[in-house]
């Protein structure tokens, strides 16, 4: 077999083994390995790269940023920043139909603002406000599924933990993706509303009335989430000011919420040990599928895989537009079967070359980071598309008296709201890129 051969074989293998529940780190790891033996004809080579790729993968300053980001949201939990964000949301929106879900997805998109994991926002607003959507009469479908559609805001409004996995990976700059992915993110939640609205409508069965509160009360709650404004702004504004790099950032948001949570009385010397013990293994985790994903595009580099699809595409004289839509179809599919930062790992290198020599009128560097928040929003589909879509087994284990079905209905309204959404952008480069043009 010609090596060509040998790395197209690897797919339908790895495929196979991730089929066979085997985790998706080990299945890159176990699958770059033997490639790299058959591709080189023995093991020198591939015991060279567990010394060199391990080495290089870890030792990168850029990936310092993921356990920090990580920690910042352990720590805004514990600070009761979920909380406040919900009751101020449920306060100026709970009184309308369908408000308290309304309120959730704002919620949602406020505690993203300092978490960067889409399966942390869910189980935390979860935590939040699922009670409240029980007592004010929502239906147990509709209320899992909104919550589920909600945290997936975790990723894309910045700062995001995946975005941060791309940019290493396409080798572009982090805090100019954090600000191309702030509009669609403001989007996504508008959408998320406007899709409660028309669901409530039609089923009107599924959601209760809340009385309003009086106006004194609004901005009493509105005034308790000052310190997720603060942090927020502190981090964010601090990168595109130049005042610190995204992982300075990081860490500066980390022990910001640290000290808020210590202030709030939630950090105590147990809730720190805990926090740091989740974020180690989360970030164990990452790093981990991080380091099997560098071996196994280490292979595929070295068969040229990539290379020749790129070619192989170019050759054929289709639209660019339509080899974007059939890329991204293969998103949606590939996210019914697996997990967002899986999906980015194994793909990037693949697509990534192929649109990188197709011309859509954009700069080099535009295309990137416009490729890259689409892609962030088709995968981000896949964590609320059934069969496996992550928060929708997340949010529904908190739930355990809502049949999975009901679910599966529910979220089929926002995945059709995120669809509609990822056209849009598709079609209007501006939306996304119009920010960074304006300050860039």
């Amino acid at each position: 077999m010609s090596n060509l051969e040998i790395g197209l074989t690897s797919f339908p293998v790895l495929l196979l083994m991730i089929f066979l529940r085997v985790p998706i780190g080990l299945s890159m790891f176990i699958v770059g390995l033997g490639g790299l033996y058959f591709v080189t004809g023995g093991w020198t080579v591939a015991l060279a790269k567990l010394k060199s790729e391990t080495y290089s993968t870890f030792s990168s300053y850029s990936l310092s940023i993921v356990p920090m980001f990580l920690l910042m949201g352990q720590f805004a939990t514990l600070g009761g920043m979920s909380t406040a964000l919900f009751k101020a949301a449920e306060a100026w929106l709970g009184h309308r139909r369908g408000g308290v879900a309304m309120s959730a997805v704002g919620a949602c998109a406020g505690f993203g603002a300092i978490c960067g994991s889409s399966l942390a926002t869910a189980a935390t607003m979860g935590q939040v406000a699922l009670p409240e959507l029980r007592r004010y009469g929502y239906s147990g479908g509709f209320s899992t599924a909104t919550l589920a559609a909600g945290g997936t805001l975790g990723i894309l409004i910045p700062p995001s933990v995946i975005l941060v996995i791309y940019a290493i990976l396409t080798e572009q700059n982090i805090a100019k993706l954090f600000l191309a992915a702030f509009i669609p993110g403001i989007l996504a939640a508008i959408g998320y509303m406007i899709t409660i609205s028309i669901y409530v409508r039609m089923n009107p069965d599924s959601a209760g009335i809340r009385e309003p509160i009086p106006y004194r009360d609004r901005f009493r709650a509105l005034f308790n989430v000052w310190p997720v404004l603060l942090v927020f702004l502190l981090v964010v504004l601090g990168i595109y000011l130049g005042w610190f790099t995204p992982t300075e950032g990081a860490a500066v948001g980390a022990l910001g919420t640290g000290i808020i949570a210590f202030f709030n009385g939630g950090l105590t010397r147990v809730s720190l040990s805990d926090s740091f013990l989740s974020t180690a293994r989360s970030t164990a985790m990452i790093f981990f599928i991080v380091l099997g994903a560098g071996f196994y595009n280490g292979f595929l580099a070295l068969t040229q895989v990539p290379q020749e699809l790129a070619t192989w595409v170019g050759q054929l004289g289709y639209s660019p537009w339509l080899i974007l839509s059939l890329i991204l179809v293969l998103y949606l599919v590939f996210g019914c079967i697996m997990d967002s930062l899986s999906m980015i790992l194994l793909t990037i290198p693949i697509f990534f070359p192929i649109i990188s020599a197709l011309d859509f009128g954009l700069s080099a560097e535009e295309t990137a980071i416009w490729f890259g928040i689409i892609v962030l929003i088709v995968v981000e589909v896949g964590l609320i598309t059934p069969p496996v879509g992550m928060n929708l087994f997340v949010i529904n284990s908190m739930d355990r008296k809502t049949p999975m079905l009901e679910t599966y209905k529910a979220v089929m309204y926002f995945v059709a709201s995120d669809i509609i959404r990822v056209v849009i952008l598709v079609a209007f480069p501006v939306i996304t890129l119009g920010l960074l043009r304006v300050l860039h």
